[in-house]
């Protein structure tokens, strides 16, 4: 008696898994849900958490143990999605940004977008000119700190605020000048709406970066924002289609295909290739899923689209939440007292770690600088979150954010209209890496390659490696790299292996199906009373004579005797 209860005890506890989702302040929400729960129950236990009504806009994203970031599917088990050992560990952020931030009904929403833009902000995902920078500075200042005052804001106060991946004194200084004097009066709640209507205007507002080449080999990013599919190259925007031009999305393997009609029905296809086919079908079901949030009046117009061709299955995904029409719709019939938001005051923002006085970002060298940060954020709760929605390590293009030469070496500031950043666009290498313990500031790859789970932090700790990192740093990782080389067949390999096995016999029982099929139509042809040469000629083989004596008039009369049968018992049953 004692050994069932026992038993089925344990097999209670091995339903059950722990969950740690980091939110957007960088607190942690950890929960026990059941191995079966799907992704809506987990999503709905944080929502009611956080007293969050306007949830449409929000999602859970995750990464697998190839480094491969996903976003939860609220319809699909946890566990399946999850590929990996529990507890699990996810980061609940901003999926469909909103088109119009001040639109949005309740406070407690606009705050979280806040956050989530912040967080771009910093990680480069933003692009802005300098004095956009300075101006979307001042409100987070404004919105963290309070009004300027002298007595508790001494000299250089802003600078201990990180609020990009890198920036200069005469950027400090003007970010100051502005929160002293033009914000005075705000309050947390007007300064966080002004950065959000600012930063909606800008060309990569909304933008979540996925790595690609295009078909000359140049790398490139390419972004869902709410008013359309968008390309950056370098530090500009190349392309960009809106919502009711693009006509189709279509991946194969690691190539992705965009089919728009622009206007005077002009037809355009863009092709760009991912780092591998896992990221090109995760760019692809986003794709998808913007396209149906931003672009169709009503949820039951979504479609399930497919990836396939004549003689491949291919992927199949349906977009399963509500329109941004019916979001906003919605939140209309909201009426209830706002809930009480908690903001952190008083403080450097956990989004932007304080980096004290030490060394300058854009003095230090880049193989110093990650140990800089590491040294200087230990013990801080620091960045959770990165940029990218593929493995980390498939591309690098060089720093991203600089301040122009000018800045770097006098501290001149360049005209309004310069950008932030004159070299590529490339968020990867803006990311500082994330302390995941007080006693373990390196990331070692042997964790992930002796099968522990894999985290976000595991992730983003090797976000901020660039070529001259990798290139300076390439004597201490051989070992690693031999480790890789000789490890076993990953869990996407294998899955790989067998997609290509599967499509291999897709075909062949297609060839099959074709081949009996081309058979009967001969065998029909021949039977007839068509009279055509050819088939005067094959009816007078003997093959044909003995074929039509031997099988086919007997297994015509067995089949017209059965349809009599048939027939006549149909006939009785209805008397």
């Amino acid at each position: 008696m004692l050994s069932r209860l026992m038993s089925s005890s344990i097999r209670s506890l091995d339903r059950e898994c722990n969950c740690t989702v980091r939110l957007l302040d960088d607190s942690e929400y950890t929960c026990t849900i059941q191995r079966d729960a799907k992704g809506q129950y987990l999503f709905d236990l944080i929502c009611h958490h956080l007293n969050l009504l306007e949830k449409d806009y929000f999602g859970i994203r995750y990464v697998d143990p190839d480094k491969q970031r996903h976003w939860l599917e609220f319809t699909k088990s946890i566990a399946k999605q999850m590929k990996s050992q529990p507890p699990f560990t996810m980061c609940l952020r901003v999926k469909f940004y909103p088109p119009d931030p001040a639109a949005l009904k309740e406070e407690i929403t606009r705050y979280l977008v806040f956050l989530q833009v912040k967080r771009d902000l910093y990680h480069g995902r933003l692009l802005c000119k300098t004095s956009d920078a300075a101006l979307l500075a001042a409100y987070i200042l404004q919105a963290e700190i309070g009004d300027y005052d002298p007595g508790k804001h001494p000299e250089g106060y802003s600078s201990k605020f990180q609020f990009f991946p890198k920036h200069s004194e005469k950027l400090e200084r003007r970010i100051a000048e502005i929160h002293k004097t033009e914000l005075i009066g705000q309050t947390p709640e007007t300064s966080e709406l002004n950065f959000l209507q600012k930063a909606q205007m800008l060309e990569t507002y909304g933008v979540d970066p996925h790595p690609c080449k295009d078909v000359s080999g140049n790398p490139a990013f390419l972004a869902f924002t709410p008013f359309g599919f968008t390309v950056l190259q370098g530090n500009r925007r190349v392309h960009f289609l809106k919502w009711e031009e693009v006509t189709k999305l279509k991946f194969e393997a690691k190539t992705f295909h965009i089919y728009a009609n622009q206007k005077e029905d002009k037809k355009i296809i863009l092709t760009y290739f991912a780092p591998t086919p896992e990221a090109c079908k995760h760019l692809w079901k986003c794709g998808v899923e913007n396209q149906a949030f931003y672009k169709l009046e009503k949820s039951s117009q979504v479609r399930t689209v497919s990836s396939s061709n004549l003689f491949f299955k291919g992927s199949r995904f349906r977009y399963s939440g509500k329109v941004a029409k019916e979001v906003m719709e919605q939140s209309a019939k909201i009426k209830r007292d706002p809930p009480e938001i908690h903001r952190a005051g008083m403080v450097p923002s956990r989004s932007c770690p304080s980096i004290t006085h030490g060394p300058r970002l854009t003095s230090v060298p880049r193989t110093r600088r990650r140990a800089v940060h590491i040294s200087i954020m230990e013990g801080l709760e620091s960045l959770r979150d990165s940029a990218h929605s593929t493995p980390v390590r498939s591309v690098s293009h060089g720093d991203s954010f600089m301040p122009s030469r000018s800045q770097t070496v006098d501290g001149s500031e360049a005209s309004t209209s310069a950008v932030i950043s004159d070299e590529n666009y490339s968020p990867s290498d803006s990311v500082l890496p994330t302390p995941v313990a007080e006693h373990g500031m390196e990331m070692p790859l042997a964790r992930h390659l002796n099968g522990a789970p894999c985290s976000i932090d595991e992730d983003e700790s090797e976000a901020g490696t660039s070529k001259e990192g990798q290139a300076t740093e390439f004597g201490h990782s051989r070992r690693e790299q031999r480790m890789v080389k000789s490890r076993p067949a990953t869990s996407s390999e294998v899955e790989e292996l067998n997609k290509f096995i599967l499509s291999v016999l897709r075909l062949f029982l297609v060839t099959i199906g074709l081949l009996f099929a081309l058979l009967l139509l001969l065998i029909m042809l021949t039977e007839s009373d068509l009279d055509i040469a050819f088939l005067r000629d094959i009816r007078k083989t003997p093959e044909f004579q003995q074929f039509h004596f031997e099988y086919f008039c007997p297994l015509r009369r067995w089949f017209a005797c059965k349809l009599r049968w048939m027939g006549g018992f149909l006939v009785s049953e209805a008397k």
